[in-house]
Parts: C-alpha cells; structure tokens; sequence
C-alpha cells in the first residue's frame, strides 16, 4: 500500500491493556488509523464484516473463541483484510494452524516496537510478516510438511469443496465467482484457504488431488 494511504486497522484482543498499547504502537505511524477495537473473536468477526479495514491485528489466546477459531470464522465469512496474528504464543502447532487458516503473517508480542511496525508496513509490499523466531520454525514445519491425504483430514468447507470441484473442472475464479453468485475476491479467499488446509502449493495440484479424491459438484 503506497505511503499516501493511510492503512485502516481492526485490533481484536482481549486484553484492554494491550488493545490500548496496539493502539499507542500504531499512532506512532502516520501510515495506520486505527479504526476500532475488539473485545474478542465474536466481537472481531463482527467488526471486520462492518468496517472491511484493511489490516486486522488478531490476539491468539482469548476467553470467547480463539484466535484460530476466530481467523477461520473471518476468512469463511469473506473477510478478505489482511490478518496478522499479534501474539505471545511461539508454539509451532498454532503458527501452522494460523497459515492454514488464512493469516498473512506471525508476530510475537514481545518483538520491538520498530519492528512490529515495519513488519506490518511490509504486509502490503508483499513483504512476510514473520518475527525471525516464527520465520524459522515456519521453514521446519513446511520441510516436515506432507500433503493432506483425505477430505476428512482437510476439514474443508462445503463452499471450499464445492470451489475444489470447479478447480478440478478447469475453472478459473471469474467463471466459478459466477457459477457461485458470489464475488471474485471471495473466491480467491477460498481458493486460498482451501489449498493452506491440503498443503498444496498451486491450483494444478489441487485439481489433481480433487480427481484423485474423486471429489464432485
């Protein structure tokens, strides 16, 4: 995102002291406005489907549904912001579940203020936005990686398979957008959802899971 657009961001933790520090971190950067806080995942869901902002800042550990559980509901919802989880869990299990559902990024909450910050800006250069400790654990899980083996493994949603489907049909986003009735920008969610959850890489490799599944629409 260019420097003379200001970046809209949803802070979702339940945690006041550390909504209010988030939102000190960011008025220092006249790059982000902050547009409203979340007191949970609920109230976080709710917010980003009525604000659409442009980056989300997601806590992982909260009383009412998880970070996880919360990142999973926006991305299946059609939130399309860009999620960063801002956290102070640095266990490789919820790093892999958070890229599997759909984050754009890993920060802990002990990194530098300077460095959350620059990390954040570069979310929308197509820079990662990884502290180093979770880049690293990130490259082991990803070696260790295997591609998912059945659909009940995946876990995927109706709408996922249904999209999995026209894929393995040779659609492409537009057509299956149409096909739908839904918008292009949510497809490509799904899309991106769908192929973290199978550990596949391309959308060649999941047309060629689907027919191997003998998945159909």
């Amino acid at each position: 995102m260019s420097d003379c657009f200001e970046t809209s961001v949803l802070i979702v933790d339940d945690h006041p002291l550390f909504r209010k520090g988030a939102a000190q971190l960011l008025g220092l950067d006249s790059r982000f406005k902050l547009v409203d806080e979340a007191t949970g995942g609920s109230h976080g869901l709710t917010l980003a489907l009525e604000l659409k902002p442009d980056l989300i800042l997601l806590d992982m550990n909260m009383k009412d549904i998880n970070g996880i559980q919360t990142l999973k509901a926006m991305r299946e919802a059609g939130v399309e912001s860009k999620i960063i989880m801002l956290t102070v869990s640095n266990s490789e299990k919820d790093l892999v579940a958070a890229m599997r559902n759909g984050a754009d990024g890993y920060l802990l909450k002990d990194m530098e203020p300077e460095d959350i910050l620059n990390k954040l800006n570069g979310v929308f250069l197509g820079q990662p936005a990884f502290s180093d400790e979770m880049s690293v654990l990130l490259i082991n899980a990803l070696r260790n990686d295997k591609p998912t083996q059945n659909m009940s493994e995946a876990s995927l949603t109706e709408r996922e398979a249904e999209i999995l489907a026209l894929i393995a049909r040779g659609k492409n986003n537009k057509l299956i957008a149409r096909e739908l009735g839904i918008s292009n920008g949510t497809v490509k969610v799904h899309v991106k959802n769908l192929l973290r959850k199978l550990n596949l890489s391309s959308r060649l490799e999941a047309a060629i899971w689907a027919i191997e599944n003998d998945i159909k629409r």
